[in-house]
């Protein structure tokens, strides 16, 4: 993108305070900086200003200014991206586009199941209006309570009931959407089916706004389940875990709305940095699955499947203890073990990451072979592994020896980036399975998608964006 002049700058700035008045256009540090740095404090980008439109007229508009004056758009939604993908980079000639202020919950119709929302709604404010409506908005993850349906979609979140569900994307049903040239296109139809030509819909969510801004969606709902019911098994390995996982399908069917997977290790980083919370084994185990099941029927229905599922699996001897949460506080007790993974990682020391996803079946190996790949080249490095093993998704974090400092650590980020991501490939699976790519996979992107994939996705880039200016450096 070509460096504008400063007096166009100017100019722009002056157009942008005319549409949004002198308040939401920030341009000092000290407002500017909440919007510069990404979540994990691993960058801070620069940013010509940080626009704050309160309407979806006002969205378009600062669209059209920006076309015109060619000013490279970084749309932000709560700004709890993972791939330094809502954040603009050094240049400094990009605005911010937050989405924040369009936080309206637009209509909610429980005949149709579905509710119609800005795309700066929180996620967590979303699920407590279908709830008072006696209905479930089930995507959830943890950072609901600030990230926004937006960037949910632009990212197509995952989250902890993908098994159930399916990711943010099977959880729309239509979008609104502010062209790169500041058109507003309005399909916010809450259609299950329709079947009228391309879809538009699915090509902007995962998009992670550089196609265009999500300004507004409609989403499915669904009932609200008479009981949910919580447990925490315990097993040797993986492979104890894929079969559990089939048993519990075999047994439980669409019941099962959970089922995360935790090494030994992520059990014992929790009790380290967090030893107020449950310990529900005296002995540790090679792999822990947490278990959720929800009943359209009753508790006792609930409790009766689990039940039973778990006492097939310890007749096949594929677990070796369990704990069945018997209230409310036990259930929420158990799923903390799970969500303190990652902030017991961030209280230890840095880790590289990797969220990625492969074929359920091939799970099992890729983690004893990029185990044994990761220990031969770095020898003593922690493995950090959890993640939505019922939707083929591991979080599969590398923490570094014991005694390394995190400097030295992350200098081997590349190589082991490298590694990680080369027998994901060789598995048949993906480098990003609910982060998205940002500008942080940019590159590991280029290398494992095929030439043909990056030219359809340039073509569909170059259609919809010719000048370049929506997110630019992103995925591409």
């Amino acid at each position: 993108m070509t460096e504008q002049p400063v007096h166009d700058q100017a100019d722009f700035l002056a157009a942008c305070r005319d549409l949004l008045g002198d308040t939401y256009v920030l341009t000092l540090d000290a407002d500017t900086a909440p919007f510069l740095t990404d979540w994990r404090d691993r960058f801070t980008g620069k940013a010509l200003a940080v626009l704050r439109p309160a309407t979806v007229e006002q969205v378009a508009a600062i669209l059209r200014a920006c076309a015109q004056w060619r000013v490279p758009v970084v749309p932000q939604g709560g700004n709890t991206g993972l791939v330094l993908g809502s954040i603009p980079d050094a240049a400094g000639t990009a605005v911010v586009l937050s989405l924040a202020r369009l936080n309206a919950i637009r209509a909610l119709d429980p005949v149709n199941r579905t509710i119609t929302v800005d795309a700066g709604c929180i996620l967590q404010t979303i699920q407590e209006a279908a709830g008072a409506a006696g209905c479930l908005f089930p995507l959830s993850l943890a950072a609901e309570g600030s990230c926004t349906i937006g960037g949910n979609l632009a990212t197509n979140a995952g989250g902890t009931a993908v098994l159930r569900y399916g990711n943010t994307r099977e959880l729309c049903l239509g979008l609104e959407v502010v062209t790169p040239q500041g058109e507003i296109w309005s399909g916010l139809r809450g259609l299950r089916k329709d079947n009228t030509g391309y879809d538009l819909r699915d090509l902007y969510i995962g998009a992670e706004g550089t196609l265009g801004v999500i300004t507004g969606a409609v989403m499915k709902l669904y009932p609200q389940p008479k009981a949910c019911i919580t447990a925490l098994a315990a097993m040797p390995s993986p492979a104890h875990a894929l079969r559990l996982l089939s048993l519990m399908q075999d047994h439980c069917g669409a019941s099962l709305t959970g089922f995360e997977l935790m090494s030994r290790y992520c059990l014992q980083l929790v009790a380290e940095q967090f030893p107020q919370l449950p310990r529900p084994f005296a002995d540790a185990h090679g792999q822990y699955v947490l278990l959720e099941l929800s009943s359209s029927q009753s508790e006792a229905h609930a409790v009766e499947l689990l039940e039973a599922s778990i006492g097939a699996a310890l007749e096949d001897e594929l677990i070796e203890d369990a704990v069945v949460a018997s209230s409310v506080a036990q259930s929420e007790g158990l799923w903390q073990l799970r969500e303190h993974i990652p902030l017991a990682q961030a209280q230890a020391g840095k880790n590289i990451k990797h969220d990625i996803s492969l074929p359920i079946s091939r799970i099992a190996d890729f983690i004893a072979v990029t185990d044994a790949a990761l220990e031969s080249a770095f020898p003593g490095c922690q493995l950090v592994c959890f993640g939505h093993l019922g939707d083929g998704n591991l979080h599969y974090n590398v923490a570094p020896p014991s005694g390394m400092t995190d400097r030295d650590f992350l200098a081997n980020q590349d190589a082991i980036n490298r590694i990680v991501h080369d027998q994901v490939h060789g598995f048949g699976g993906s480098i990003s399975a609910e982060h998205g790519i940002g500008a942080l996979k940019k590159d590991d992107l280029a290398r494992y998608k095929s030439p043909l994939e990056l030219q359809l996705m340039r073509a569909v880039k170059q259609a919809l964006d010719p000048q370049n200016i929506m997110n630019p450096g992103k995925i591409l």
